[in-house]
């Protein structure tokens, strides 16, 4: 395989981890760059959240779920959605606190709580069972769902979910400088730093530390990136939101081992499809393999030169191996 290179894991001796069934079916061109899809309100009584949706092929088609990261917004899949839209309607959640939804009145960033509210969402809608997908925090959030609601979940699709990893690494966060920022007296001049910078700036951060290449984003796809690092800005609650879900998330990779999220992988049963980038610089994908080895229908999928947000980078090399998946599955062969 040329553009899609499997990573065995020697340990687990499993041969299914490193079998992806490609699909060979033709996929949409995507232009560059791809407006967001339109967005919606979704009212669970106590909380609204915004969703945006990428029509399919016809008003009953499957559905697919989409979960982003720290950080991140329902834009994240813009790309995925296009080219996985001949097969499924896509509904790409802006998760509390993030893209153009507000935080939970209760301030709850958990990812119990967070998964929680991706299942409201989908009961909500209904829409399940549904092809689930979550990159980085989401990865998670999926897990969670996945293990708690497999009632909810036909396929799931993690892409370099944050499993636990505890080596010092503030690259892991969209932003560290958020969370330096929040620390008493020494975040003082961050905080001043922080709000001197322009969205620019913040959007090129981002860059650095999620693309492998982060200089092959086009100018235009920049400005969209830098319009809603923009308006993010605006939002008196985008700080305190940001690290509050990367204290939940910490909070997480301390739990004893028959708490964790190690523990979550073992009770997923659904088809899953685990993809990293050899290049990630968040989540290293030395962790691909143990997390691809403990779901018991999972495997893994490492595309060379990309990194954090694999949907982002490659979307036409990550749509073809969802694809082969549901294919796979649909012939009894996953």
């Amino acid at each position: 395989m040329s553009l899609l290179q499997s990573l065995e894991a020697p340990p687990l001796n499993r041969p299914s981890l490193t079998t992806i069934p490609l699909s060979t079916v033709a996929l949409p061109p995507l232009v560059d760059p791809m407006p967001p899809w339109p967005g919606r309100e979704i009212d669970l009584g106590d909380l609204v959240v915004h969703v945006r949706e990428t029509p399919g092929p016809t008003p009953g088609a499957p559905r697919a779920v989409f979960v982003h990261g720290l950080g991140g917004a329902a834009t994240n899949w813009t790309e995925l959605a296009a080219a996985l839209a001949g097969d499924v309607h896509g509904i790409a959640i802006d998760l509390p606190g993030f893209g153009r939804s507000r935080p939970p009145a209760t301030g709850d960033f958990s990812l119990a709580g967070q998964a929680g509210i991706v299942c409201r969402v989908i009961d909500r809608l209904g829409a399940g069972p549904v092809h689930l997908f979550g990159n980085s925090l989401g990865g998670d959030i999926a897990l969670l769902v996945a293990a708690e609601r497999p009632d909810l979940v036909r396929t799931l699709t993690l892409v370099s979910p944050a499993v636990p990893d505890l080596r010092p690494s503030l690259r892991r966060l969209s932003d560290p400088r958020v969370v330096l920022a929040s620390l008493p007296v020494i975040g003082r001049p961050m905080r001043r730093k922080l709000a001197a910078s322009t969205a620019l700036e913040r959007t090129e951060q981002m860059l650095r530390v999620c693309f492998a290449v982060p200089d092959a984003v086009s100018p235009p796809r920049l400005a969209l990136a830098v319009e809603e690092t923009a308006e993010r800005m605006t939002m008196p609650w985008a700080g305190l939101a940001l690290e509050g879900a990367s204290r939940a998330l910490l909070r997480t990779w301390v739990r004893p081992p028959a708490r964790s999220l190690w523990s979550v992988a073992r009770r997923v049963t659904v088809p899953t499809l685990v993809v990293w980038g050899s290049q990630d610089r968040v989540m290293s994908v030395r962790k691909a393999p143990r997390i691809a080895g403990l779901l018991s229908r999972g495997r893994l999928l490492v595309l060379p030169r990309t990194g954090h947000v694999a949907q982002m980078e490659r979307p036409h090399s990550v749509a073809r191996a969802v694809l082969g998946m549901w294919e796979a599955v649909a012939a009894a062969q996953w």
